[in-house]
């Protein structure tokens, strides 16, 4: 597998929104009147950002990766005004990014490509990386909604740390400690 920093000049947006519309595809359905509305407010505001990473396995997209640390997040777009909810929702629920923590924001796998274990490897190469720079944490958010989700990453031995909950949106926070970092 091979990760490529987003660029719309390169990609196609549509499939890069339309992957980002599944992670979070309950909300969306509640701010816009369809599925299409919602890719389209994607699709507009989908920028160069170099936390946003294109999965590609044998020269095909197969999904993307959202992640970044306190240091370095993604640059933050709110047009169309809706999208801008979706951030303050995410607000009151996701992980508290700490210094030393990566967080993975988002992980999309192609739907016809799943359970083909590239989420797994995904999750799996992030820790790598994250224990390579020295990182103590690796962290992300299972919504409350996705029971398979949350089975995955404690299989993977992410633990669940915080549970957070906003207007009927809820996130169990989970972690998973790096060996040899406290």
């Amino acid at each position: 597998m091979e990760y490529v920093n987003f660029d719309p000049q390169i990609h196609d947006i549509n499939k890069i929104a339309t992957l980002k519309y599944t992670v979070d595809f309950r909300t969306y359905d509640k701010l816009f009147s369809s599925k299409e509305k919602a890719i389209a407010a994607l699709e507009k505001n989908l920028k160069n950002d170099e936390c946003i990473k294109v999965i590609y396995d044998n020269g095909n997209i197969i999904g993307i990766l959202v992640a970044y640390t306190h240091d370095k997040q993604p640059k933050t777009h709110f047009n169309p005004l809706k999208l801008l909810i979706v951030e303050i929702w995410d607000y009151f629920v996701i992980c508290d990014i700490k210094k030393d923590d990566v967080y993975i924001a988002e992980i999309a796998i192609d739907e016809k490509q799943r359970s083909n274990g590239y989420g797994t490897k995904v999750i799996k190469d992030v820790i790598d990386y994250a224990q390579k720079k020295g990182y103590k944490r690796v962290i992300l958010d299972a919504d409350f909604r996705n029971q398979k989700a949350k089975t995955l990453y404690e299989r993977l031995g992410f633990k669940v740390y915080n549970k957070k909950s906003f207007l009927k949106r809820g996130m169990y926070n989970m972690e998973f400690k790096l060996p040899n970092n406290p």
